[in-house]
């Protein structure tokens, strides 16, 4: 009785034991799951920039990664924020307080990406924005949490706000969509143009999404600027563009600054509307061997078979550094300043954008281009868009750590 009563304690014990190291155990074994949510605009004036080509462009960062022939499961989501803080804010704290998504990703229209990046700072999530232009993103309104991959609005205006400045347009008049991006690019573009001995005479803000420019585009026609400027994206600048050319504004003598201006926009125009627009971006698809067989991979894809924009290569990039990190890190912490923080670590390598590094700001840093549009007989094949016009480094197309207002700074 007394041997069968200690092999049962000690039966116990050990099962005890086991039992006590069985969280150990599932602690030291390291999760390789995620989950990536693409909020975007899949249905209005922002869906042609990305749209569904956003959400192929994840999956192929997905898959070029390796990460799933290595038994890691990452499951990519989409929804459409419909360009509204409010419904992009429900569904992304839908996505991380009930699906248990890990990142955010793309967010074009800058009102849904702050509010956005606001929300995963407070569930300590990650935003990876690629489609929001504000340069605010890195700035005063940074995060530890947020990282901005593609191209801000400081960018945007030290490119072609300052080209176009330099090049004798010194008197401007801004037609600025009605919300963050709007003001953000106006005021940085603003600055850019002041500095360089301009002056801005005017401006008029349109509400997003806009089918008639007639008032705004007579009153910068009244104006008599040198430029007007296009503080807008999308089908407001497509739109504005279309009409500015029916009340012959370019034609009288003055210049179109599209600030911002995808490929996907000039192909909606066409050749005829849209040569000569000068404008500034961190990508095009023909830039190189490299790029030209990612894209044709992608537009392979497509249903539209469209060539992808900056933000969705910025995208496949930025997720692709995000899931090298993962990886490198051991598996998936699901912290996202702890993640977020070693991205800034390790240097970012990949097909599009070559060899680069994430700044304490959360900025990307890369090049910027300034391009113009290919008159019609200049084009040789489709989507045969872009003249490269000039190089900016991209120590020049970031706002300055030494002029920076972001938090996370130190000076």
């Amino acid at each position: 009785m007394r041997t069968t009563l200690a092999r049962r304690t000690a039966a116990l014990i050990a099962c005890a034991g086991l039992g006590l190291a069985t969280p150990a155990l599932a602690q030291d074994k390291q999760d390789k799951t995620v989950k990536i949510g693409v909020l975007n605009d899949l249905s209005s004036l922002y869906a042609d920039i990305g749209g569904a080509n956003s959400v192929i462009a994840v999956k192929m960062a997905v898959q070029d990664s390796g990460l799933p022939d290595k038994g890691w499961k990452i499951d990519v989501l989409s929804g459409d924020h419909q360009n509204k803080p409010d419904v992009g804010v429900n569904i992304a704290r839908q996505w991380i307080d009930v699906d248990k998504v890990d990142a955010v990703v793309d967010t074009p229209n800058s009102g849904v990406a702050l509010a956005v990046s606001n929300l995963v700072k407070e569930k300590n999530s990650i935003l990876i924005n690629s489609g929001g232009a504000s340069a605010d993103l890195t700035g005063k309104a940074c995060t530890p949490n947020t990282l901005s991959v593609s191209y801000d609005t400081y960018m945007l205006a030290h490119g072609t706000g300052a080209a176009l400045t330099k090049a004798g347009g010194d008197t401007w008049f801004f037609l600025t969509s009605d919300y963050a991006f709007g003001y953000a690019l106006e005021r940085d573009t603003s600055a850019v143009v002041t500095a360089n001995g301009g002056k801005v005479i005017g401006g008029v803000k349109h509400p997003i999404n806009s089918s008639d420019f007639s008032s705004f585009l007579l009153q910068a026609q009244a104006s008599k600027a040198k430029v007007i400027g296009l503080a807008n994206a999308g089908g407001d600048t497509t739109n504005a563009i279309k009409q500015a050319a029916e009340f012959g504004i370019v034609a009288g003598g003055q210049k179109l600054a599209a600030l911002l201006l995808f490929i996907n926009d000039v192909h909606a125009l066409g050749l005829n509307t849209a040569q000569g627009l000068s404008f500034t971006e961190s990508f095009y698809w023909d830039m190189n061997d490299q790029t030209r067989a990612w894209s044709k991979k992608l537009s392979a894809q497509s249903k539209t078979g469209s060539m992808p924009s900056m933000t969705v290569a910025g995208l496949y990039s930025g997720v692709l550094h995000y899931l090298k990190t993962l990886e490198a890190m051991g598996g998936n912490p699901h912290d996202g300043a702890k993640v977020v923080a070693r991205m800034k670590e390790l240097p970012t390598d990949d097909v599009l954008f070559g060899k680069g590094t994430i700044r304490a700001d959360g900025r990307k840093m890369l090049p910027a281009y300034l391009f113009e549009v290919k008159k019609p007989e200049e084009s040789k094949y489709p989507w045969d868009y872009y003249k490269l016009v000039a190089t900016i480094p991209a120590e020049e197309a970031a706002r300055p750590l030494s002029e920076s207002d972001c938090p996370l700074v130190k000076k």
